[in-house]
């Protein structure tokens, strides 16, 4: 089974930064990626990444202001959250998928148990 972790979340002011980290108990060899959760709404896709770090993918919401990284070798994913907003306030989850096309947000099927970023004024 794949196990993920992650970490780096936190309470921050509108305009600031946070950076994500998440730890799988395995390679993946495939996708990784992160959704986000907030009160009242739909589990929606941020971000997701390819095996090689070459092709990443970003909602429409968080392009140009959200960077998906990933290390292979360390069986670790990143996301580095900048000119963060007050709509970005969520639960945020580490997911993997095992096969598929890593923009496709159904094709994940593993979760981490979240972390909570807060964004306010």
């Amino acid at each position: 089974q794949v196990q993920l972790v992650e970490s780096g979340g936190g309470s921050v002011q509108a305009g600031g930064s946070l950076r994500l980290s998440c730890a799988a108990s395995r390679s993946t060899s495939h996708c990784m990626g992160w959704f986000r959760q907030a009160p009242g709404k739909e589990r929606e896709g941020v971000a997701g990444i390819d095996a090689y770090d070459v092709y990443s993918y970003y909602a429409d919401s968080v392009k140009g202001r959200f960077t998906i990284s990933r290390d292979t070798d360390n069986n670790t994913v990143y996301l580095q959250m900048n000119s963060l907003q007050l709509e970005d306030t969520a639960t945020y989850y580490c997911a993997a998928a095992l096969a598929g096309y890593c923009g496709r947000w159904s094709d994940y099927k593993y979760w981490g148990q979240g972390t909570q970023v807060t964004v306010s004024s």
